[in-house]
């Protein structure tokens, strides 16, 4: 079962990534506080959505993803920031139901696109996307500027 998560989820999501961080090997990284997931997810200005599958009523993977907007499809679109199930979860569909509700909320939505970033070395997640019919994008990089090259460029 996929639903939509609610403010007394913010344990669960936290949880939840924490363990793809894990996963992602990527866990140092990892500096949330539960406060500001539920200021940024249940606040009077939310930022993202999550989705939260469940198996006989245990959380056991989410989707957390928020829109865009393309200039050049004049257009929303909805980016994937992360879709994790648990490991001992995994091939009971639980990824594919995530992954095809949000899909469903994008096309509700007007979005033209549905975007997400893969690790490369993720050879799983790759065939699960690309089983969707989707592509990889050969030609573009993506950048990050956060901490201190934020701060200082923000002032």
């Amino acid at each position: 079962m996929i639903r939509s998560a609610r403010k007394d989820d913010v344990p669960i999501i936290a949880g939840l990534i924490r363990e793809l961080s894990e996963y992602e090997k990527l866990s140092a990284e990892v500096v949330l506080k539960e406060a500001d997931l539920e200021t940024h997810l249940f606040g009077p200005r939310p930022f993202a959505e999550v989705l939260i599958a469940e198996r006989e009523g245990m959380p056991v993977g989410f989707a957390l993803f928020f829109h865009n907007f393309s200039t050049f499809l004049a257009r929303p679109g909805i980016y994937l920031e992360d879709l994790f199930v648990k490991p001992a979860f995994r091939g009971e569909g639980h990824g594919r139901a995530l992954f095809q509700a949000v899909a469903k909320l994008a096309t509700e939505r007007d979005c033209g696109r549905l975007e997400w970033a893969v690790l490369d070395w993720n050879e799983p997640a790759i065939r699960f996307y690309e089983s969707f019919g989707a592509v990889g994008l050969k030609d573009w990089t993506v950048f990050r500027l956060a901490g201190e090259a934020l701060e200082t460029l923000g002032r």
